[in-house]
């Protein structure tokens, strides 16, 4: 990356305690306490640019990819469905039992945002595209709307239960955020 492009980036100064750096949709975002002179700032850019560079690269092969790829066509989405609505009550059910939860309707959608949510009303919605994914990841989706049941938030408490459960989650969703792209993206 030449010397011109390192200084391409957005700065937001709030009160938290440390620097940090941020890829998103190929922009890099720059993170730092309100006090921090702009030496100490382009002295840590200067230090992280080698992860910089490669976070840039993969996030453009992604964008590529994802141009590649066609979108699913209605009778697609329809089938991933059909196939979502026959697998995900079963997980569901299954980890229940071993989560100690109750829960309500088990809708399937195809969102573009999200791969599962649940209600305060404890009715569970996850993405048709589930189906496309490994059980161990599908099942780690499951298991976090779950554990909603008992913390309707994404608190330490939440994430123990998530990791008591399923111990192998950071691995499942470190492989949905590097496909989000290629299947949610092809959503119409």
């Amino acid at each position: 990356m030449d010397q011109e492009n390192i200084l391409r980036y957005q700065l937001i100064r709030s009160r938290r305690k440390t620097i940090s750096i941020q890829i998103k949709g190929g922009k890099v975002i720059v993170r730092a306490p309100l006090q921090t002179k702009n030496a100490e700032i382009e002295a840590f850019i200067h230090q992280k640019m080698n992860w910089i560079e490669k976070h840039l690269k993969e996030q453009q092969k992604r964008a590529e990819e994802k141009k590649a790829l066609p979108p699913f066509t209605e009778e697609e989405i329809r089938a991933m469905a059909e196939k979502a609505l026959q697998i995900i009550p079963l997980r569901v059910a299954w980890y229940a039992r071993q989560i100690g939860v109750d829960y309500g309707r088990i809708t399937i959608r195809n969102q573009k945002t999200r791969w599962g949510s649940c209600s305060a009303k404890g009715n569970l919605n996850f993405n048709c595209l589930l189906v496309l994914t490994p059980q161990e990841v599908m099942d780690s989706v499951v298991v976090h709307e779950l554990c909603h049941r008992k913390e309707m938030n994404h608190s330490t408490d939440f994430y123990k239960e998530v990791y008591r459960v399923f111990p192998d989650y950071d691995r499942c969703r470190k492989w949905l955020n590097e496909h989000q792209d290629s299947l949610i993206g092809r959503l119409p």
